[in-house]
């Protein structure tokens, strides 16, 4: 988090103009937020097979979790569609950014379809590892929201070998074929504290239980959840999160603050604020889930200098140096 941050949660009250001391209300920005680069890849594929077919252009599933994001690509000519059985034959299809199953792309092929893949390449080294367990034999857990879109879409890589687990009751009872041979991924967007004490009992139970060489946690996820935690413990009382209720990551962000002792919520944009929410506050803190727009955090911001919150904190929302490359067959000029 940048000085800026610290500098703001520092100051709690200025002098007047007759010199008595007047307490300020805090708006912090917490950095890093908002889009993490999977987000702009899969955003930036969907405008670019725009630029480069023209409307409409087909995508399945919603390309990441957010709704402004998604009804703003729908302006431009984008189609939502749930099914490939739902797109024209012949017709372009953009995969979204939370994977899909086998069988989605069978279907792709079966209708002659052009395949954009716009998977997050983090979640494809997930599927690759369930791919890779699943050809020893292994059952697979997998460490998730069953509804979750990429969680359907790893499970459907070895429908008949991997086993979500969602919560610590499930890692208790859970029974396999081979105690022995066995097997951890973990959907991206979890909370590492929680998922940590769900890999200990699955630990405890299976001690022969493969892991991947590296966290399936995504870099980003783990940096806001760190970044919310900081600005908790530096001494704020309300953490605003902005994302879609159905954003995985935005959803952790708000319990991450509450479990630091932070009132939280998780709202779409400014138009959601409940002026209710500050009464009592002075220090209020401001993030993203990786799927929101920087234009909608702003719009929070605005709100709440506009109702005199005095704004601090880093004004860059992300600085992860990471980025990933267009899909090939953007790459390729079609």
């Amino acid at each position: 988090m940048g000085e800026g941050s610290d500098a703001g949660h520092r100051a709690s009250a200025v002098r007047g103009d007759s010199g008595t001391l007047v307490r300020v209300e805090e708006l912090t920005l917490i950095s890093p937020r908002g889009y993490c680069a999977g987000v702009d890849r899969a955003i930036e594929t969907v405008e670019q097979a725009l630029a480069e077919h023209g409307a409409p252009v087909y995508v399945r599933g919603e390309i990441v979790h957010n709704k402004h994001v998604v009804a703003t690509l729908a302006e431009r000519g984008a189609v939502f569609v749930d099914r490939p059985e739902d797109v024209p034959e012949g017709a372009t299809i953009i995969l979204s950014a939370h994977g899909s199953a086998p069988d989605v792309y069978g279907a792709c092929r079966e209708r002659g379809l052009r395949v954009i893949d716009a998977t997050c390449p983090l979640v494809s080294k997930v599927h690759a590892e369930v791919r890779r367990y699943a050809a020893r034999g292994a059952t697979v857990f997998l460490v998730g929201h069953a509804e979750h879109d990429e969680v359907i879409g790893t499970r459907g890589e070895a429908p008949d070998r991997v086993i979500v687990i969602e919560d610590l009751a499930q890692a208790e009872r859970v029974e396999v074929p081979d105690p022995d041979n066995v097997a951890l991924t973990t959907q991206t967007t979890l909370s590492l504290d929680d998922t940590a004490e769900i890999v200990a009992v699955l630990r405890r139970r299976f001690p022969t239980l493969r892991e991947p060489s590296s966290s399936d946690i995504c870099y980003a996820t783990q940096n806001r959840q760190d970044a919310v935690k900081q600005a908790v413990s530096a001494g704020a009382e309300l953490v605003l999160v902005v994302g879609s209720q159905n954003s995985s990551n935005s959803q952790r962000l708000v319990e991450v603050a509450r479990a630091g002792g932070a009132d939280a919520h998780l709202i779409d944009s400014a138009d959601e604020l409940d002026p209710g929410w500050f009464e009592g506050r002075r220090r209020v803190s401001l993030t993203a889930g990786a799927s929101a727009p920087e234009a909608l955090v702003s719009g929070v911001a605005s709100w709440l200098t506009g109702h005199g919150w005095r704004k601090s904190g880093d004004e860059n929302p992300s600085a992860e140096g990471v980025v990933f490359a267009l899909p090939a067959e953007l790459r390729a000029g079609g």
